[in-house]
């Protein structure tokens, strides 16, 4: 199902974005792999070509500039002549893990990162998914089904994302355009930039990668419309969050280590 098609991963030099190109190239797929790291991403571009991709290549890109996310879809699209999956994996602007002391330019760092620039490559590459039948897959959080404190600017652009994608595929539905859109609702998972920040601020376990990867491209190969990972560590807060929302606010507070947060 997946050999031969069309896959561009935005933020592939590490974490999670790296395992879902490894599990694409695995598969015989062409993939174009984009982050800001270029030895990291040249390194994990030589690995999926071992693995058994039908072709990789890679774009350094600053997710924070708009025309640099449009010129990555655009030349995803060149390269691999056409695309059949946009899996927008990237994350960034976040800061420091954190009260929100009113500083805007956090808040506008992280709504261009972790929001606008996913439009945006939306936007560019829509015309292309539209002709593949094709489907995007939207990295979100429980953070944004459930507000999370000391994360509050990530929070909001999760929120928006959710809002966005989730009115997006009510689009394709009603228009009868067969373009999938899988959110990708995730808890706290062990890639190196999450175990830094928020590691001793909390008492949760992290769920490995590896096998959030693999559930993630799974799930996009089904087309289904939402993924949660880890299922038991996430679907139930979210199934009971409108019922009892003091309790469910309650239970999660109790993961802070609230000595560890500035």
């Amino acid at each position: 199902m997946v050999k031969g098609k069309r896959v561009l991963v935005t933020g592939s030099s590490t974490g999670i974005g790296e395992q879902i190109a490894y599990k694409f190239a695995e598969m015989g797929a062409h993939v174009m792999l984009t982050a800001r790291r270029a030895k990291q991403l040249e390194e994990v571009t030589k690995k999926c070509l071992k693995l058994g991709a039908g072709s990789a290549h890679y774009m350094v890109s600053d997710m924070g500039n708009l025309t640099s996310a449009h010129n990555v879809a655009q030349e995803a699209i060149t390269k691999l002549g056409g695309l059949d999956y946009l899996v927008l994996n990237h994350v960034g602007g976040i800061g420091s893990f954190g009260s929100f002391k009113g500083d805007m330019d956090a808040v506008l760092s992280s709504n261009n990162v972790n929001f606008l620039s996913y439009i945006q490559l939306t936007s560019t590459a829509l015309k292309a998914l539209l002709q593949s039948q094709g489907s995007i897959v939207v990295m979100s959080s429980l953070s944004g089904r459930i507000g999370a404190p000391f994360t509050t600017s990530y929070s909001a652009a999760k929120f928006a994302l959710e809002g966005f994608y989730s009115s997006l595929r009510r689009e394709f539905d009603l228009n009868k355009n067969n373009v999938s859109v899988t959110m990708a609702v995730l808890g706290f998972i062990d890639t190196e930039s999450a175990v830094r920040k928020v590691g001793d601020k909390v008492t949760m376990s992290a769920s490995p990668k590896e096998i959030c990867a693999d559930e993630v491209v799974k799930a996009a190969v089904l087309r289904k419309p939402e993924l949660f990972y880890p299922f038991w560590g996430i679907k139930p807060f979210v199934l009971l969050r409108d019922w009892t929302p003091t309790l469910i606010s309650n239970i999660l507070d109790k993961f802070y280590v609230l000595e560890n947060i500035q």
